[in-house]
């Protein structure tokens, strides 16, 4: 009966040390089937771009020049046209730039990813 005794007791320790050496150093390492804390909240920044854009900075122009006539006075008492009245017209073309804009592609958004719970000991 002693003996009987003395290889349960025996059994027993050895169970209690091979549980105690597996959990050793992880501490609430298996989480039951409904688990509260299985997902962490992600953050993904917004996304941007920098857009080139040809923008006009002056629209094109026509400017006239007006010469007025010329006259001499030939003899006392005679004025005589030289040259006629013109106009010369010049041609401004439109200015162009180019201006750099930055726009968003995606705006930040928040979602939840699963979390692999790792345990050294464990496996959990």
């Amino acid at each position: 009966m002693s003996r009987t005794l003395a290889v349960v007791f025996s059994t027993a320790v050895a169970a209690i040390s091979m549980t105690g050496a597996a959990s050793a150093g992880c501490y609430n390492c298996y989480t039951p089937p409904p688990c509260t804390t299985c997902y962490q909240q992600q953050y993904v920044p917004p996304q941007y771009r920098t857009v080139d854009e040809t923008v006009m900075v002056s629209p094109g122009s026509v400017v006239a020049h007006r010469t007025p006539a010329q006259y001499r006075t030939v003899m006392v008492p005679q004025t005589v046209m030289v040259a006629p009245p013109s106009v010369q017209y010049q041609q401004i073309p439109p200015q162009y730039a180019t201006r750099q804009r930055v726009e968003m592609v995606s705006p930040g958004y928040s979602y939840y990813a699963p979390v692999q719970m790792n345990c050294a000991s464990c496996g959990y």
